[in-house]
């Protein structure tokens, strides 16, 4: 197994796990000193989302490997699926709800090695 400060492997992901599901960090420039995106994996459960946010410094790219989702982008609501990507710009306040018995897996980029993100109080859409 390789240890290149360049190269991720499970040994050296950051997981958050969350009342909604789980975020495994691949590539950040905290663990990858030099990174100018960040890049993971999301896994939403069931019939949950995660909560209304924005990334003030960076835009998303949201690729669905399986399950189903609405994603909720600004005042849009919008169907993803396996094989659909969605780009979130910068500032633009988001969240994804995960549809259907399988849990939501989708691969997460975003381009700053720090992505930082915003928390927004609910209103609007639901």
């Amino acid at each position: 197994m390789t240890t290149h400060p360049c190269v991720a492997d499970a040994a050296r992901r950051e997981t958050a796990i969350l009342d909604w599901g789980r975020l495994d960090w691949l590539v950040t420039g905290a663990a990858m000193p030099g990174a100018e995106l960040t890049f993971g994996l999301v896994t939403i459960k069931p019939g949950e989302r995660n909560p209304l946010h924005s990334h003030p410094n960076c835009e998303e790219v949201l690729y669905v490997v399986s399950g189903r989702c609405e994603h909720r982008l600004g005042d849009e609501i919008l169907a993803l699926e396996p094989g659909s990507a969605i780009r979130i710009p910068r500032g633009v306040p988001h969240w994804a709800r995960c549809v259907g018995d399988e849990p939501l897996q989708a691969i997460i980029a975003f381009s700053s090695g720090d992505r930082r993100a915003d928390m927004h109080e609910e209103e609007g859409v639901a």
